[in-house]
């Protein structure tokens, strides 16, 4: 009978230390899809093709992870970071991948950091940084951004900042879409930044 007690307990604290050794629950991904009315036909097949080169975003360092973190309601100076709620891959690196399909589907341009380009054609060189992004479970999600816009045949920088808000439900699922429609706004913002740029060559400061 003890044996038999010993087993079971034995067995029992194996299938504990199974669960604590588990994959997270949730992965989350900031990709969207361009919606149609906003895709543009790709210009790579024209006599003046549209290049973007996306450098590799700057984030907070407490964002840096693929864990998601959220801020306390109320104010508080507290975070949460999720061990069972991850995005897809780190942080920084999902926000660049959907920042860069966004801008790059609202331009019908080339993001040469995924692709080739002939060295010949001129490329729109964009650094961003995001500077504040902060997700209350219940409450918001409350991003600022900051970017740069250099052609590579221009002497000009052109620089861009945008503060940007979403009401969010309950939960992470809600959380995390309320981030997609964060990154996707920033991505419509910086493709029409480009845009604009390409419109004014003599402009400096940034047209949204």
């Amino acid at each position: 009978m003890k044996k038999t007690f010993a087993c079971g307990a034995v067995a029992a604290a194996l299938i504990a230390l199974a669960g604590c050794a588990s994959k997270p629950d949730s992965y989350y991904t900031l990709a969207s899809p361009v919606v149609a009315a906003d895709a543009a036909p790709s210009t790579l097949a024209s006599a003046t093709p549209l290049y973007i080169e996306l450098a590799p975003v700057a984030v907070p360092e407490r964002l840096a992870r693929p864990q998601m973190v959220v801020r306390q309601p109320n104010g508080s100076v507290q975070v949460e970071v999720l061990e069972q709620h991850r995005w897809a891959s780190s942080f920084e690196n999902e926000l660049r991948d959907a920042l860069s399909g966004g801008i790059a589907g609202r331009l019908g341009a080339l993001d040469v950091s995924k692709g080739g380009r002939q060295t010949s054609q001129p490329v729109w060189r964009i650094a961003v940084q995001l500077r504040q992004f902060d997700a209350v479970d219940g409450g918001r999600v409350d991003a600022d951004f900051s970017w740069t816009l250099r052609r590579s045949d221009e002497a000009r920088t052109v620089v861009c900042q945008l503060r940007l808000g979403e009401s969010v439900g309950g939960g992470m699922d809600a959380v995390a879409q309320g981030a997609q429609r964060v990154t996707a706004a920033a991505a419509a913002a910086m493709a029409r930044s480009v845009s604009a740029a390409q419109a004014n060559p003599a402009a400096t400061a940034c047209a949204l």
